[in-house]
C-alpha cells in the first residue's frame, strides 16, 4: 500500500508492463517467408497481366541474387507470396524494396498515378511444412472469398 501511495510505481509497472525483448531469430539457412504487400489506399492496381508478367520476370532473375519465389496470388489490391531468402547474400527488406520498385516502374509505364504501395510489408517466418500448407490454403482461397472466382483454380 505504501508503494501505491509513494509515487504509484508498483501500480504503474502493473498497468504498463515493461516490453519484452524480442528473441533472436533461430531458423535454418534460407528461411521461407510468407509475405503480403498491399497497394496504397488498397487501390485496385495489381491484378493485371503486365504486373503479373513483371513479377514472374523479377522472381526468375531473383534467383541470381539469392531469392526463390514459390506460390503466389495477386489480388486487385495486394499480393501474397512465399519467398526463400539466402540471408548471407540478401535481406528480405532489400529484396522487397527492389520488387516494389520493379512493379512500380511497370505501373508508371501504364500511366497509373502514384503512390502505388503501402509502406512496408507483412511477413511471417514459416517454421514447418504445416505452416506452409496452412498459409497456401488461405492464399489460394482468397479470390473465392473476395467473390472474384468460384474456384481457386479459376484465378490466374
Amino acid at each position: 500500500m505504501d508503494a501505491l501511495m509513494n509515487g504509484g510505481s508498483v501500480l504503474r509497472s502493473f498497468l504498463m508492463p515493461e516490453r519484452l525483448k524480442r528473441l533472436d531469430i533461430v531458423y535454418q539457412h534460407r528461411p521461407i517467408y510468407f509475405v503480403t504487400a498491399c497497394a496504397a489506399k488498397r487501390r485496385k492496381l495489381l491484378a493485371n497481366e503486365a504486373i503479373h508478367g513483371a513479377f514472374k520476370a523479377f522472381a526468375n532473375c531473383a534467383q541470381n541474387c539469392g531469392a526463390w519465389v514459390g506460390a503466389y496470388v495477386f489480388m486487385p489490391d495486394h499480393v501474397h507470396f512465399f519467398v526463400a531468402i539466402d540471408d548471407e547474400q540478401l535481406s528480405l527488406s532489400v529484396w522487397m524494396k527492389s520488387l516494389k520498385g520493379t512493379l512500380s516502374s511497370k505501373l508508371r509505364e501504364q500511366a497509373i498515378a502514384s503512390p502505388y504501395w503501402q509502406r512496408g510489408f507483412f511477413d511471417h517466418l514459416l517454421r514447418t511444412s504445416d505452416s506452409y500448407s496452412q498459409k497456401w490454403n488461405y492464399v489460394r482461397e482468397n479470390p473465392v472469398r473476395a467473390g472474384l472466382a468460384t474456384c481457386w483454380k479459376e484465378w490466374p
